[in-house]
Protein backbone atom coordinates (compact mmCIF):
# COMPACT_ATOMS: atom_id res chain seq x y z
CA UNK A 1 0.00 0.00 0.00
CA UNK A 2 0.84 3.31 -0.68
CA UNK A 3 1.50 5.87 2.38
CA UNK A 4 -0.26 9.61 1.81
CA UNK A 5 -0.29 12.31 4.85
CA UNK A 6 -2.44 14.91 5.49
CA UNK A 7 -2.52 18.01 7.55
CA UNK A 8 -5.46 18.39 10.14
CA UNK A 9 -5.37 21.27 12.80
CA UNK A 10 -4.63 20.61 16.37
CA UNK A 11 -7.94 20.93 17.64
CA UNK A 12 -9.01 18.27 15.45
CA UNK A 13 -5.67 16.28 16.04
CA UNK A 14 -7.06 16.03 19.69
CA UNK A 15 -10.87 15.15 18.98
CA UNK A 16 -9.56 12.75 17.33
CA UNK A 17 -7.57 11.56 19.79
CA UNK A 18 -10.16 11.10 22.11
CA UNK A 19 -11.77 8.38 19.82
CA UNK A 20 -9.14 5.70 20.23
CA UNK A 21 -11.59 2.94 19.42
CA UNK A 22 -11.84 4.70 15.01
CA UNK A 23 -9.36 3.30 12.53
CA UNK A 24 -8.88 7.18 10.66
CA UNK A 25 -6.76 5.52 8.07
CA UNK A 26 -10.27 3.54 7.20
CA UNK A 27 -12.23 5.95 7.77
CA UNK A 28 -9.82 8.31 5.32
CA UNK A 29 -9.64 5.18 2.57
CA UNK A 30 -13.46 5.27 2.48
CA UNK A 31 -14.20 8.99 1.92
CA UNK A 32 -11.60 8.58 -0.81
CA UNK A 33 -13.38 6.22 -2.43
CA UNK A 34 -16.61 7.90 -2.21
CA UNK A 35 -14.97 10.87 -3.64
CA UNK A 36 -13.62 8.81 -6.59
CA UNK A 37 -17.34 6.57 -6.70
CA UNK A 38 -19.28 10.10 -7.07
CA UNK A 39 -16.71 12.10 -9.53
CA UNK A 40 -17.09 8.99 -12.14
CA UNK A 41 -20.85 9.04 -11.70
CA UNK A 42 -20.84 12.83 -12.12
CA UNK A 43 -18.77 12.06 -15.35
CA UNK A 44 -21.01 9.63 -16.54
CA UNK A 45 -24.34 11.87 -16.27
CA UNK A 46 -22.15 14.76 -17.54
CA UNK A 47 -21.63 12.23 -20.39
CA UNK A 48 -24.83 11.55 -21.24
CA UNK A 49 -26.27 14.97 -20.94
CA UNK A 50 -23.51 15.97 -23.46
CA UNK A 51 -24.60 13.12 -25.68
CA UNK A 52 -28.61 13.81 -25.81
CA UNK A 53 -27.51 17.65 -26.14
CA UNK A 54 -25.91 16.51 -30.02
CA UNK A 55 -28.68 14.41 -31.05
CA UNK A 56 -29.68 15.26 -34.25
CA UNK A 57 -34.12 14.69 -34.92
CA UNK A 58 -34.61 14.29 -38.47
CA UNK A 59 -37.65 16.31 -40.51
CA UNK A 60 -40.88 15.54 -39.76
CA UNK A 61 -41.41 12.68 -42.99
CA UNK A 62 -38.34 11.37 -42.94
CA UNK A 63 -37.77 7.95 -43.73
CA UNK A 64 -34.29 6.63 -42.78
CA UNK A 65 -35.15 2.96 -44.66
CA UNK A 66 -35.44 4.60 -47.99
CA UNK A 67 -32.01 6.23 -47.46
CA UNK A 68 -30.68 3.17 -46.57
CA UNK A 69 -32.12 1.28 -49.45
CA UNK A 70 -30.74 3.81 -51.29
CA UNK A 71 -27.41 3.94 -50.18
CA UNK A 72 -27.40 -0.17 -50.67
CA UNK A 73 -28.49 0.01 -54.21
CA UNK A 74 -25.43 2.28 -55.13
CA UNK A 75 -23.40 -0.76 -53.55
CA UNK A 76 -21.69 -3.12 -56.51
CA UNK A 77 -22.49 -6.38 -54.71
CA UNK A 78 -19.49 -9.28 -55.87
CA UNK A 79 -21.21 -12.41 -56.10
Amino acid sequence: MAVITIRVSKELKKRMSELKHVNWSEVVRRAIVRVLEGEGERNLARAVLLNERNVIVPDGGFDSTKLIRKWRGKVRWRR
